[in-house]
């Protein structure tokens, strides 16, 4: 019996291990997900700062050669005031030079504005270019890593349920059952360790007598509060 006993702890630990490779197959994906994620949120990040660097400079060129047009415009306007000769023709043209001064201040104002987000935009291109180089750096052995593991999972798999299938086969069919039915019932710890005279499933004390009997390993027993089956364990 003690060799049932001894089998059915290798059995729970073939199905632990199984039912951790059944959980990689959906964990890897996603550690997978997150970095591309994380990547791709950095390169997004990093096309939006070029984005807005480029329409900068296209807008601060734009303001430039507008300033340039209204300050000829004002030159002209400028020259004409020496040949006016009504209060109409100088209010009218002072009207237009106010205006052009006007435009000139704004536009101006426009390119200092411009020329901050254009240095803004050039050091957080510059910070994220080397970020996400780092992280293509830190991440590509790692990725390649998970990819591998998560590829060879259905063969490990297959191996364990192999390895399961060929234990199970010498097992003795009354306990085999005991310990699918428990297994099912518990939500996979079915054999237990007695840990200090207890249950090292639900931690409830064992009477001496049972504790002995245990010891012996001549039957399987099963805790009397959680159904599951206990084995001995040395403790020094």
């Amino acid at each position: 019996m003690q060799q049932v006993l001894s089998s059915l702890l290798d059995l729970q630990e073939i199905d632990e291990q199984l039912g951790e490779l059944d959980r990689s197959k959906v964990y890897l994906p996603e550690i997978i997900e997150n970095i591309n994620d994380e990547m791709s949120k950095l390169e997004k990040e990093l096309n939006e700062n070029q984005e807005k660097y480029t329409e900068a400079q296209i807008q601060l060129k734009q303001f430039e050669l507008d300033i340039e047009a209204d300050k000829e415009s004002l030159e002209k306007y400028q020259n004409q005031m020496k040949v006016i000769k009504t209060n109409k023709e100088y209010d009218a043209l002072i009207t237009e030079i106010d205006g052009k001064k006007q435009k000139i201040s704004d536009n101006e104002d426009e390119i200092l504005r411009l020329m901050g987000v254009i240095d803004e935009s050039s050091e957080k291109i510059e910070e994220l270019k080397v970020k996400l180089e780092e992280a293509r750096k830190n991440n590509q052995t790692h990725l390649q890593s998970l990819r591998g593991e998560l590829n060879s999972l259905e063969s490990k798999i297959k191996d364990k349920k192999q390895l399961r299938q060929q234990l199970a086969k010498s097992l003795d069919r009354k306990a085999l059952t005991v310990y699918e039915r428990i297994r099912k019932g518990k939500g996979g710890m079915a054999v237990v360790p007695l840990r200090k005279k207890a249950c090292g499933g639900c931690f409830k004390q064992i009477p001496p007598q049972m504790v002995q009997q245990i010891r012996r390993g001549d039957r399987i027993y099963t805790c009397d509060s959680c159904g599951r089956i206990l084995i001995w364990v040395n403790e020094d």
